[in-house]
């Protein structure tokens, strides 16, 4: 069994440190109040039972926790009262400096829960640890100066969850839609440089990447440009291709046909796409930002997009070569061809490809392929969108979410007109729903008091995101606002303004309804009481950020929280706080969002069809998936699901495998089995368990993680049952 120390390092628990501490207490005291050998023995045995009961890594702060409470069960009352007086005497040592021994633990690569915090993060590279020391910093001075106490002590409580505190000491914003057409069409700036009107699609590609590598250094968050905003220097590349074939074959061959200068120069084309679309790829894979990673960005892929006929042919080009090359995949460092975690494909679902006598079927069918072997991309229904998202004006739109699922809310300029491309989100506060439903004991009307009172925290929290962004000035980040990714403010002018009248969102994030369902009522989201009492809170959360944003002229959108690494610690916090609950609590991790249980046997389209109720109640972001297996043979079944997913929810995925390992050469699932306590990957082949040789691409909550993940994620992917 493994325990967390404080500065967040592995280690194996041993009983004989509880033996020494609390001998140490009980020889302070008089011999009249002390213990025995065997009693202060069984204070020991006892934890470490309770602890291997808990089914997880417990941290030392638990374990104290365990400590005093079997040292009062032995009634040793002076003995627990100087064991508690030296944790806090050493509690206050600590407090005087909160970073220094998590920052040397960074350095020194021995921070089990850091190391397995983001899992598209190496924490062995140099830029992944200075991104984490400054991380330890900014989580400091915002914990201690920057944000109220009870926002503080819900936070650590896990009774909220205030992302991205590791970012909070700057003026950054979350994620955002980039209006490459903008920064293409009229030029920009990247690093003092001017960057002007590219005159071939290749060039527009090579500039998009440079755009994307600099956004992404100056947010925290997701990013997401469309294909469309590359598709008309398709054509600014055909006619100047043209011009030089038709120049290189007169002066051989002065008679020739115009058919074969277009059949020539159109194959040309087709090169220079190939090799653009190659440019994004590598580039995004192969780039590191400042945060340590690669880019976390979205491609969209949207016919309807496109101006005119011309446009959406040119469009189709690029997108037939995009899902070849990611079909292919990239080269791991053995020259193995291995499934990359981004860019992210979203693949739009619509009239002109969903049919089998459409005229882009044939994308469609290359898409299902792609999906099969690399799990993206993943698909929005033109058709459901639609309906979702009606603007002011009646009208509805059709448009990509801000990296793996935050979406925008409909708005409409000054002008009358429709935007998405250039807006982005202030920020995600979390609440913890599962906490809400065990607090409330089974009692609704306590339910909804409580309810309402952490709506008001959340409210109060979210607030805190807002005013660090009130102030910030252009010069923070030109390429964002001044240079066309969001906006092109002058030198020295705040954002502020767009900030509020829906111009930018302000994300409520919510976790565990699946659960808190079931402690209120017993039911599950997939039984008729569990769906009516899961979409009733669904409806009161939407309550209260209407109710906020008519009060404050501020976009409050409710969002479906994918929770990667704080899957587990409100798992952790909920065990605290209730101990082990029956099918609540007795998972090292709890449910995304609305999401049915991971362990639920339920139909792919039963699963779509029922969360398709709660997407549709969660218009800050949200997404859908069904566990599948090896598809690769088997392509009409995923294109059902595709069929099913345009005509019933706006947004949803398939989650397939894609791993190999090193060591072997085996390709299938590697697998994650217990060792000691502690979940690890193995493979079946060979029983290779070193994570630096093998490549393992898992869906993690929207999203492609390569780089592993915690405790609490690694036993949700393995539980996770088959839908189809």
């Amino acid at each position: 069994m493994k325990i967390i120390k404080r500065n967040g390092s592995e280690v194996t628990f041993d009983p004989q440190k509880i033996v020494i501490a609390v001998t140490k207490a009980n020889e302070s005291v008089v011999p009249s109040a002390r213990m025995s050998e065997i009693q202060i023995k069984r204070i020991a045995e006892d934890v470490e039972m309770a602890a291997l009961h808990m089914n997880r890594s417990l941290n030392v702060e638990e374990i104290q926790d365990m400590v005093e409470d079997q040292i009062m069960n032995q009634r040793a009352f002076d003995v627990a009262r100087r064991y508690i007086t030296y944790r806090y005497t050493r509690a206050l040592v600590r407090k005087s400096n909160t970073t220094d021994e998590q920052i040397l633990s960074l350095i020194e690569c021995n921070n089990e829960e850091v190391k397995q915090e983001n899992s598209n993060k190496n924490p062995t590279v140099n830029s992944v640890q200075r991104d984490y020391m400054a991380g330890e910093v900014s989580k400091d001075i915002t914990k201690r100066i920057l944000l109220p106490a009870e926002i503080v002590e819900a936070h650590e409580k896990g009774i909220i969850h205030f992302h991205d505190s590791d970012y909070f000491a700057q003026h950054m914003h979350n994620c955002d839609l980039v209006n490459l057409e903008d920064m293409l069409q009229n030029g920009t700036v990247i690093s003092g440089t001017m960057i002007e009107k590219p005159h071939s699609f290749s060039t527009a590609c090579n500039i998009a990447t440079q755009i994307i590598a600099q956004v992404a250094s100056c947010q925290y968050g997701g990013q997401s440009i469309s294909l469309t905003h590359l598709a008309p220097f398709v054509d600014v590349s055909r006619q100047k291709i043209r011009v030089k074939v038709e120049r290189e074959l007169r002066s051989i061959f002065p008679e020739v046909k115009e058919e074969d200068i277009d059949r020539i120069a159109e194959e040309r084309l087709l090169e220079e796409i190939k090799s653009g679309v190659q440019t994004i790829q590598y580039q995004v894979v192969t780039l590191m930002t400042t945060n340590g990673q690669a880019p976390f960005v979205t491609v969209f892929m949207y016919l309807n997009e496109a101006k005119n006929e011309r446009e959406k042919k040119d469009l189709a080009l690029i997108i037939e070569e995009t899902l070849k090359q990611r079909y292919e995949g990239v080269k791991n460092e053995k020259g193995v061809w291995v499934t990359p975690a981004f860019p992210k494909l979203i693949y739009v679902l619509e009239e002109d490809n969903i049919h089998e006598d459409s005229p882009y079927y044939y994308l469609t069918k290359l898409a299902a392929k792609c999906t099969a072997k690399r799990m993206v991309p993943d698909y929005i229904s033109e058709k459901i969108m639609l309906q979702n998202k009606i603007d002011k004006n009646g009208d509805g739109h059709c448009y990509t979410c801000m990296g793996c699922r935050s979406f925008l809310t409909p708005y409409v300029d000054e002008n009358g007109q429709p935007k998405y491309y250039g807006r982005f989100n202030q920020g995600v506060v979390t609440i913890n729903l599962v906490d809400i439903g065990l607090s409330a004991e089974g009692d609704m009307d306590k339910f909804w008091q409580i309810f309402d009172e952490r709506m008001e925290l959340c409210h109060k929290a979210l607030q805190c995101r807002h005013e660090r962004l009130t102030g910030t000035l252009s010069d923070a980040a030109p390429i964002l606002w001044q240079h066309g990714a969001l906006l092109r403010l002058p030198k020295g002018e705040t954002i502020d303004k767009y900030l509020h009248g829906g111009y930018s969102t302000l994300s409520l994030g919510y976790a565990g309804l699946w659960e808190c369902v079931l402690a209120l009522n017993g039911k599950k989201l997939t039984e008729p009481d569990g769906e009516a009492l899961g979409l009733e809170i669904m409806r009161k959360l939407n309550e209260y950020t209407a109710k906020w944003k008519a009060a404050e002229c501020i976009d409050y959108s409710l969002y479906g929280t994918p929770l990667e690494s704080t899957t587990y610690k409100f798992a952790k916090c909920l065990q605290k706080r209730f101990g082990i609950r029956k099918g609540i609590t007795d998972k090292t991790y709890i449910t995304n969002s609305y999401h049915v249980h991971v362990t639920e046997e339920i139909d792919a389209f039963k699963k779509l069809a029922l969360e398709a109720k709660f997407q549709a109640l969660s218009p800050g972001g949200a997404i859908s998936y069904v566990e599948v297996p090896n598809m690769q043979n088997n392509l009409s079944a995923v294109l059902s699901v595709m069929r099913f997913i345009y005509d019933n929810i706006m947004y949803a995925e398939l989650n397939t495998k894609s791993d190999y390992c090193q060591v072997c050469g085996f390709d299938g699932e590697i697998e994650i089995v217990d060792v000691d306590g502690k979940l690890v990957w193995r493979c079946p082949n060979c029983g290779n368990v070193d994570q630096s040789t093998m490549n393992v691409a898992r869906r993690t909550c929207g999203y492609i993680g390569t780089q592993y993940w915690n405790q609490g994620r690694t036993q949700e992917i393995k539980e996770r049952v088959l839908h189809l």
